[in-house]
């Protein structure tokens, strides 16, 4: 197992159907429910990426149900 400050291993970002955001070793399989977000680079370089898009880190489905209830209200 790499040491995380040593680690330069490849993986890709991969996000869920919740727009919930991981990392995921390249040479592995894609488990169920997830798919690849497009970026790829070593573990920090996909860590770094996520710390820039990921701004909301609620679920899809609570978003959604918190908007439509300031709708509603």
């Amino acid at each position: 197992m790499a040491d995380e400050d040593t680690d330069e291993r490849t993986y890709y970002v991969v996000l869920n159907d919740e727009e919930q955001y991981s990392i995921w070793l390249a040479d592995r399989d894609i488990p169920l429910g997830w798919t690849r977000e497009g970026t790829e680079g070593t573990r920090q370089e996909c860590l770094d990426h996520i710390d820039r898009v990921w701004t909301d880190m609620r679920p899809l489905s609570l978003r959604r149900r918190m908007e439509q209830a300031s709708q509603g209200a």
